[in-house]
């Protein structure tokens, strides 16, 4: 069968090279012609981003070039793009839709990539993206591989945080609009940051339980609550790439098991877990996977898991399938398959028609190496958004029942990170 796939994918590669290379022949024959009628040369040509972005819009991060491209998902149409530094997982911007802005933080060496260092957030006009000011920071900010969690805006808009690992765990504070550097607050033994409110956010503690801490209204530590124990951070440990609804976060274990935390609660409270698998699966080493591997449609009441069969350890590799639970009743809904990604990618590369045979014979042979991250939108008609993390392709699903119904091309080469803002 490999021997079958490999010759498919020979004779798919020639028809490809055959094709593309008859139109290059014919397009440097082809006769220039000059006059009245020639569009105009559209280099030079400034465009604004539209001030009320639209529910299914998606800012999809680039590791490699260093940028994160804002897409509208229902044309596949880029609407901007953001410069942002070298991350190992892919940086977004975040979004006040009051004040008409984006925010991207940046760690800037004298050197390049090396030398001093000075973190900031820069701050980016919503419509026309140019630069309209930076706020300086210490320099404490944590990089991880896969970037999730690291900040958060808190729900007004007014204030974000940021996790810090340098020298120890801390939460840097940023007024945003002040436009200044509040804080750092020492959070020993607990990092990343998961917001429930104006003034509220979680995070997650190496002995197994979450903190909920609380801002005043100039930014300072108000308290800071803990939950009992809920998770094993040795036999079990919960990933920290969790789902929010509402004042709750969805936080999944390396075994398939689900954890449910209500930060709204004065003392924050971590509900009973539950399982994602059946006994029979968990033997078949079903669990999650990936790098943003569980997202949240709370209108619906649909959890969506991003699932693979995989040894203990596998908790990065991506999946292939979605499964989508009631987050009421805890049971499976349904069941939708992860489409493939490369066809989508290599098409405009090889600069292949959408109908030609070379690109139904990519699809044909090609394998599905899966997904690592997905997302969902918020409204009454949500998209999800799948994407691997080393393919430059997007696949656009109907997230009421999995059809595969485009793709979002040429979306960028790596990075595992997507935001719906």
């Amino acid at each position: 069968m490999r021997l079958l796939g490999a010759s498919f994918l020979a004779v798919g590669l020639i028809i490809v090279h055959c094709t593309t290379g008859f139109a290059q022949v014919e397009l440097q024959q082809a006769p220039v012609s000059v006059g009245a009628d020639v569009d105009p040369d559209p280099h030079g040509i400034s465009a604004t981003v539209r001030r009320e972005l639209g529910p299914h819009t998606l800012w999809v991060a680039d590791r490699l070039f260093r940028h994160s491209i804002l897409f509208d998902g229902d044309t596949g149409n880029a609407l901007g793009m953001l410069d942002t530094t070298w991350s190992l997982g892919g940086i977004t911007p975040h979004t006040s839709h009051k004040r008409g802005e984006f925010y991207v933080l940046e760690p800037i060496y004298a050197h390049g990539n090396r030398g001093k260092r000075t973190d900031y957030v820069t701050i980016y006009d919503g419509e026309t993206l140019e630069i309209s000011g930076e706020i300086e920071l210490p320099t404490l900010k944590e990089e991880t591989g896969h970037s999730v969690a690291l900040t958060g805006l808190l729900d007004d808009e007014r204030f974000l945080v940021i996790t810090n690992m340098i020298p120890a765990a801390s939460v840097s504070v940023v007024d945003l609009e002040a436009r200044r550097f509040v804080t750092e607050i020492e959070t020993a033994g607990c990092t990343q940051v998961y917001p429930v409110s104006p003034r509220r956010f979680g995070m997650l503690c190496g002995d197994g339980t979450m903190i909920a801490i609380d801002l005043d209204d100039t930014g300072k530590l108000a308290a800071i609550q803990r939950t009992a124990k809920f998770f094993d951070s040795v036999n079990d440990p919960v990933s920290g790439k969790g789902a929010r609804d509402g004042t709750r976060w969805l936080f999944a274990t390396f075994d398939g098991h689900l954890n449910e935390v209500d930060l709204e609660p004065n003392i924050p409270v971590a509900r009973a877990r539950w399982s994602l698998t059946t006994d029979r699966e968990r033997k078949a080493d079903w669990t999650t996977g990936g790098k943003q591997h569980l997202a949240v449609h709370a209108k619906s009441r649909t959890l969506y898991a991003l699932m693979h069969t995989g040894a203990r350890g596998s908790h990065k590799d991506p999946g292939s399938e979605i499964w989508t639970f009631d987050l009421d009743t805890r049971e499976r809904r349904d069941t939708f398959d992860v489409p493939s990604l490369l066809p989508a990618f290599l098409r405009p590369v090889l600069k292949l028609p959408a109908d030609s045979i070379g690109h139904k014979i990519l699809k044909l042979v090609l394998p599905n190496l899966g997904a690592h991250s997905i997302v969902v939108t918020a409204d009454d008609q949500p998209l999800m958004f799948v994407r691997h993390d080393e393919i430059g392709a997007i696949g656009v699903l109907d997230a009421h029942d999995g059809t595969h119904m485009s793709d979002i091309e040429e979306s960028g080469i790596s990075g595992g990170l997507m935001e719906v803002p």
